[in-house]
This record gives structure tokens, C-alpha cells and sequence, in this order.
């Protein structure tokens, strides 16, 4: 992680950049699934850094890491989908998969060091650092 992530903390800064990585992947898309597929994605990522980004800002996390676990969640399923639609390789598919995993480690932590349940994480939750 760099500098930016003192400030905004692990898990913010691990999803900001995987969203830098993900939009241009998806403006590969093809024209049909970039406005449908590919829309919902980055509403969806979108959707999770807000809600990170709300939760270090607040004191009262717990429901702005639930609707962040909740979302990391529908992205994994919309990922595979573009998986197994096509539009993404193995290798982007792969690359994905373990940023999405690797923030849900870092929320699961951050509910857990912050006394929160963030819900049904499916063994993502690992100390944030």
C-alpha cells in the first residue's frame, strides 16, 4: 500500500485501486454488455468504496461495512458471469477475483477490530493491518 493509505486505510485504498484497474477493463467490454453487464459492475464497485469511504468517516460502522460486504458479494457473482459470458479472460477473471477477495479480508477485518458482524463473509474476514 502507499501513502494514501494512512489516511484512508487499507481497505479503501485496496478497492480504489482495483476500481482503477477494473474500469478500463471494462471499457472492453462489447458495446452491448459495457452498458448492461459492465454498468451494473462498476455501479456495484462504486457502491462499495462509498460505502468504505463512509464508514472512515463515521463511528458508527456497522451498517456502512454491511452494505460494503453486502456489495463485495453481488460483485463476485457479476464478475464470474462476465467470466463465463466472455468478456473476461482467465487471467483479468483471476486478477478480479483475488482483489475482491483480498478487500473483503481487509473488511471482514475491519468489522472484526471494529466489533462489528459485517455478516455472512464466507471466510473473507482476516486482521486488517
Amino acid at each position: 500500500m502507499n501513502d494514501d493509505s494512512r489516511r484512508t486505510g487499507p481497505a479503501v485504498e485496496a478497492h480504489y485501486q482495483f476500481l482503477n484497474w477494473l474500469m478500463p477493463t471494462i471499457a472492453r467490454f462489447p458495446r452491448e454488455q459495457r452498458f448492461l453487464l459492465g454498468d451494473r459492475i462498476q455501479s456495484t464497485a462504486l457502491d462499495v468504496l462509498e460505502a468504505l469511504i463512509e464508514a472512515t468517516y463515521t463511528r458508527e460502522r456497522r451498517a456502512h461495512l454491511a452494505r460494503a460486504n453486502l456489495a463485495l458479494e453481488k460483485l463476485r457473482f457479476f464478475i464470474r458471469l462476465a467470466h463465463e459470458q466472455r468478456h473476461l479472460d482467465a487471467r483479468r477473471y483471476e486478477h478480479a477475483a483475488r482483489q475482491i477477495d483480498e478487500v473483503g479480508r481487509l473488511v471482514g477485518g475491519w468489522s472484526k477490530a471494529s466489533g462489528v458482524n459485517a455478516g455472512a463473509s464466507n471466510g473473507h474476514a482476516a486482521a486488517q493491518a
